[in-house]
């Protein structure tokens, strides 16, 4: 399996914490792959600054994305593979601001894929990628290291 995958998967259940980025205690979506960096790769890139539930809405910037493109490998959308780490846009016009972890794809013998995120109200759960989702997907990217 998947070290990524199987290490998200280790979240699963963690609640729903703003800013957070503990397993078990809370975590939001950015804190679950903060989470994975740092138990599979090792020290987080840059220190994360405070944000908003909006994160940059207001002001229309990209953050996350620009974040994501200083240190993950950009993908085509459709090269799905598990372990992929995807960029959500929750509504159309509105500023990327959540991320989840793909975990299942569609094969010729399954149609599940899924994708591990921590979702307001949730916790840390592995979700179906049905069609709501992956239209809301914006990016998609490796993490910058060749682990299986």
């Amino acid at each position: 399996m998947n070290k990524i995958v199987a290490t998200a998967r280790e979240w699963i259940g963690t609640p729903y914490v703003h800013q957070a980025s503990c397993k078990g205690a809370g975590s939001d979506c950015l804190g679950l792959l903060r989470g994975v960096w740092r138990d599979v790769i090792g020290d987080e890139p840059e220190q994360v600054p405070a944000y908003s539930m909006d994160w940059s809405e207001p002001q229309g910037e990209e953050r996350l994305w620009q974040a994501a493109l200083r240190h993950l490998k950009p993908k085509h959308k459709q090269d799905a593979a598990p372990g992929d780490i995807l960029l959500f846009r929750m509504r159309e016009g509105s500023v990327a601001k959540h991320v989840g972890i793909q975990a299942d794809v569609k094969t010729e013998s399954s149609e599940r894929a899924s994708f591990i995120h921590a979702y307001s109200g949730h916790g840390v759960v592995e979700s179906a990628l049905g069609a709501s989702w992956e239209r809301r997907i914006v990016a998609r990217f490796a993490l910058p290291t060749e682990i299986e």
